[in-house]
């Protein structure tokens, strides 16, 4: 069992360890090539060695922007190992959104991508007036001071018996409560919050993660993005027990890469699995009457056979038969997309609809939904194969403990909890309290030992009638309509709720051209009173089993996808809601203007 420490005692232990010709892959010239142990520990110490001389000192705050890739994971074993925090940057952020977190960090250098990466830094670097070096992974671009080769080549001419004994015992003298990173999480409400991890916060979550979870020698396909605390505890925990770790080329080319490098054990967001069991539904409809009965009978009869095995019951007679039958002509075909070896889903980051995990579960694709957030290092709770309750985020981990407040807000103390938010004292009281609980935000349960996310304190809508409404739950079952690609829900002080809809255009430019509607583009589309009735008749007929105060009225139609680079979306995709409310205001007014009857459009 790996003792908690530091992330560098991670490094070094899983390097003398396993010593394997695959610890990473990477898709180079249409093909995944291959990184060693050893391989990876000389260039991490390269790139710290070429860090040190160019002037990087321990305490000093380096920055990533970066997609995932080996050279995310190096450079921040590099930063480690120096004593260097790294401020992991999402790729995804526009240029204006990036001079506060480095400026209030100090950032003094910064890593880059690609030309685009760069781009965005030599736009604002006038605003940023700590950084010193910018440094490229991919080339020499406008605005970059050295590439990453150059650096590895600086760091390699300095490289000798000596410098390595005093690297590595530079590095093994980090401690425990040393600072390893500072995350920022884009909020849905104000400033971006530098949160302050350890390397013992980490390290012990890596450690009690691994307590839990199986592993075996595994492949893992990393896509959540490194710069997120959920992604990156995942590829210490892979790298810890000696996984082969495969980066995927993008979120367009995942299933394609699920093909290719065939995992074993993966993490990832309920978007994706979302994204899977629609698809699914969509190509058995596709392919026939008859393909979409059989689809429909296997996905009933998995239903229950996943029932009596979630019981701890193996199905018998003619429901055993029925699985298996389901299992070869319509489960084992899911499987097969998944790359034929999937053993465990891991889920986390927002709530997976219980529907969509019994699905997988039936197609033996266990999805294991976990809890968690930035400021607890992440994992909170999980499930396990042995433990496994759909429905809920799974039980506390070993080393955490859990308490519900009186007004049912879930409270964390352990190892994993930050040191605070950097330069922010004050919000740092108001979020732990004097006995050391982080005060998460979220309000839950705990049933039976399991924890359940109820709702998120700050992201209640209140309805004109004094009605609380917990919203994400409402717009995950919205989405799971094939129509429907996003879904916000309103209705703040409002006399009801209502949506906003944008429409999943692929599968509603079918239908309309089946019905021979004729449109030039999606504004003509979604201003169709054919068009418009048919998606409130999907979205609103469909919504069963909802209080009457908490059932959408009406929805609009909106013509463009809600956005990180529009302030929409957080990086990790949660809604922000005032954006929102602020910017559709007018179209969220109309909604309001007459009686719940047709759904508003809005472009």
């Amino acid at each position: 069992m790996l003792t908690p420490g530091t992330l560098n005692t991670l490094f070094f232990d899983a390097i003398a360890q396993y010593d394997r010709p695959q610890a990473m892959r990477y898709k180079h010239n249409g093909a995944y090539t291959p990184i060693s142990h050893k391989e990876i520990e000389r260039r991490v110490r390269h790139v710290a060695l070429g860090m040190a001389a160019a002037g990087a000192k321990p305490g000093d705050r380096v920055a990533i922007l970066s997609e995932n890739r080996p050279e995310w994971a190096i450079c921040d074993y590099a930063c480690l190992t120096s004593g260097v925090t790294d401020v992991p940057l999402y790729p995804s952020l526009p240029a204006d959104q990036l001079p506060y977190m480095l400026n209030d960090a100090g950032a003094v250098a910064i890593f880059v991508s690609t030309a685009a990466q760069a781009a965005k830094i030599a736009e604002i670097r006038s605003h940023l007036p700590a950084l010193k070096t910018v440094c490229a992974f991919d080339g020499k671009f406008p605005g970059v001071d050295c590439t990453f080769a150059e650096l590895e080549a600086r760091g390699a001419a300095a490289d000798s018996a000596d410098a390595m004994t005093a690297y590595t015992q530079r590095a093994l003298g980090v401690q425990p409560t040393d600072l390893a990173t500072i995350i920022y999480t884009s909020g849905t409400t104000g400033e971006p919050k530098g949160v302050m991890l350890t390397h013992g916060n980490i390290a012990s979550n890596v450690a009690a993660s691994r307590q839990l979870l199986p592993m075996q020698e595994e492949v893992t396909l990393s896509f959540l993005p490194l710069s997120h605390i959920f992604g990156r505890m995942a590829d210490y925990l892979m790298f810890s027990v000696g996984a082969e770790i495969c980066y995927a080329e993008s979120i367009d080319k995942l299933l394609q890469n699920f093909g290719e490098v065939h995992p074993t054990f993966v993490f990832s967001v309920p978007r994706i699995y979302e994204k899977v069991y629609a698809g699914a539904i969509e190509n058995a409809r596709k392919g026939g009457a008859l393909k979409y009965r059989l689809f429909q009978w296997a996905r009933r009869v998995g239903d229950r056979a996943a029932s009596e095995r979630l019981a701890g019951r193996q199905p018998t007679g003619a429901l055993a038969l029925q699985n298996a039958i389901a299992q070869r002509l319509v489960f084992s075909k899911l499987r097969a997309r998944m790359g034929g070896r999937m053993r465990i889903f891991v889920s986390g980051s927002a709530p997976l609809a219980p529907e969509v995990a019994k699905f997988f579960y039936a197609a033996d694709l266990g999805v294991l939904e976990g809890y968690g957030l930035t400021e607890t290092s992440p994992v909170v709770s999980v499930n396990t194969p042995d433990h496994n309750r759909i429905g809920t985020v799974g039980m506390p981990i070993s080393n955490i403990e859990v308490k519900i407040a009186a007004d049912g807000e879930i409270c964390v103390r352990g190892p994993g909890v930050m040191l605070g938010y950097y330069n922010k004292p004050d919000a740092t009281r108001e979020a732990i309290d004097p006995d050391g609980f982080f005060h998460t935000g979220d309000i839950g349960e705990l049933r039976d030992g399991y924890l359940v996310i109820t709702d998120r304190k700050k992201d209640l809508i209140k309805t004109a009638g004094g009605k609380a409404i917990a919203p994400q739950p409402i717009e995950n079952l919205v989405r799971q309509n094939r129509y429907v690609s996003q879904a916000v829900m309103i209705g703040d002080r409002r006399k009801f709720v209502a949506l906003l809809i944008v429409p999943n255009f692929e599968q509603l430019e079918g239908w309309a051209k089946h019905k021979g509607i004729a449109f030039a583009n999606h504004t003509q589309l979604i201003a169709n009173p054919e068009v418009k009735a048919k998606m409130e008749r999907e979205v609103l007929d469909h919504l069963q089993g909802l209080a009457t105060f908490e059932t959408p009225k009406k929805i609009a139609l909106i013509e463009h996808d809600f956005t990180i680079e529009s302030g929409e979306l957080t990086p990790t995709l949660k809604v922000r809601r005032r954006v929102i409310d602020s910017k559709y205001k007018p179209i969220i007014d109309a909604l309001y203007e007459e009686p719940p009857s047709q759904p508003v459009m809005a472009h």
